[in-house]
């Protein structure tokens, strides 16, 4: 079970991250250009090099998700708004269609849960993350709050000096407006879903 077929469920996989990479790079210049941003002032507010902010914003690159998260946060943005497209009418996210992010170490999958402009307060994820992992996240905006559900396995978070052990059912609610670690400390890829929810 722990074996998937990676081949057939991130067949598209280069397409998908084409895609992610142009419509990042489009709302990147979009919001920073909206803001009277240069892209020293966006390197200064986001912790991101202005190189690397040009490579991104010129689809030079693929980001990593947290590459992507420094922006966002950079931006003052939803991380849905930085990546994805709003709609003004209903929309649907079919699990084949949706964009799945990866760390830069590849341990950590995320896959959103709802379409991008659904709402621009909260977001939903399903996270996978590698046995024997930790994955290290940046803050977010000021007022972000992380709700965290294990579905399978163990979760181990730390977040502003606490650290909590959570098994599957569990859940736990914290500021994620400051640096935060999950870690997997089990021998099985674990499972959780992740609800952020913004202040405006």
């Amino acid at each position: 079970m722990a074996k998937r077929a990676k081949a057939s469920e991130f067949a598209g996989d280069d397409v998908g991250a084409a895609e992610l990479g142009r419509r990042v790079a489009d709302n990147l210049r979009r919001m920073r250009k909206s803001r009277g941003l240069s892209l020293d002032d966006l390197a200064r507010s986001s912790g991101v090099s202005r190189a690397a902010l040009s490579q991104v914003e010129t689809c030079k690159s693929n980001p990593t998700v947290g590459l992507l998260w420094k922006i966002a946060v950079g931006l003052g943005v939803p991380f849905a708004e930085l990546v994805g497209e709003t709609r003004a009418s209903a929309s649907v996210l079919r699990r084949d269609e949706a964009q799945v992010l990866r760390s830069l170490d590849g341990k950590l999958e995320s896959r959103p849960l709802t379409p991008a402009g659904a709402s621009p307060l909260v977001e939903l994820y399903e996270l996978r993350l590698a046995p024997r992992a930790v994955h290290r996240a940046e803050p977010h905006a000021p007022g972000t709050t992380e709700i965290v559900v294990v579905l399978t396995g163990v979760l181990r978070l730390a977040a502003g000096g606490e650290e909590v052990e959570l098994m599957p059912g569990d859940s736990v609610c914290f500021p994620a407006d400051r640096p935060h670690s999950y870690e997997n400390p089990g021998a099985a890829e674990a499972r959780y879903h992740n609800v952020i929810q913004y202040v405006r």
